[in-house]
């Protein structure tokens, strides 16, 4: 086999297995995580702890910790199902944005100087990975049917 052949060969098995493996990835990294901070064993929690009492003070750490755990089960849960990635991908969104606020509302926890992160910045900085992937499994997606009036009103508009 030429090497142009074998390049073709492997490509075509690369995009036949990406979408899947990406689904399970996301599907792993986010149930775990979140199942372990629903059993109290995540090493994550001493961050999102001080962020909590910045961000919102008036919630308790105990029940919130349990309710991001689900949610990270959740969104997991939602790449692993045909037909939930939209859901995945709006709930991923939101956790993102709680996910970078560390970066900005705890430098003394995230920042040795800068442009130079801690162990729990790059934690945080690592997250741009998992919103690429979310994006390539979004581009994967067909778009929604339109409705019939909002078709109309498109070809009005041209």
């Amino acid at each position: 086999m030429d090497f142009p052949r074998f390049d073709r060969v492997m490509i075509h098995g690369v995009r036949e297995i990406a979408v899947p493996v990406a689904r399970v990835a996301l599907f792993i990294v986010f149930f775990w995580f979140g199942l372990l901070k629903v059993m109290d064993l995540s090493p994550a929690d001493p961050l999102v702890a001080a962020l909590l009492a910045k961000a919102l003070p008036f919630v308790p750490f105990a029940p919130f910790r349990i309710f991001f755990g689900i949610y990270e089960m959740v969104i997991g849960a939602a790449f692993l199902v045909s037909g939930m990635e939209r859901l995945a991908v709006a709930l991923l969104a939101l956790h993102m944005v709680a996910a970078f606020l560390p970066l900005v509302v705890l430098p003394e926890l995230t920042w040795q100087s800068v442009l130079v992160p801690t162990f729990e910045g790059q934690y945080i900085i690592k997250n741009l990975v998992i919103i690429a992937l979310a994006l390539s499994l979004a581009a994967h997606l067909h778009p929604l049917p339109l409705a019939r009036s909002s078709k109309s009103e498109i070809r009005k508009k041209r």
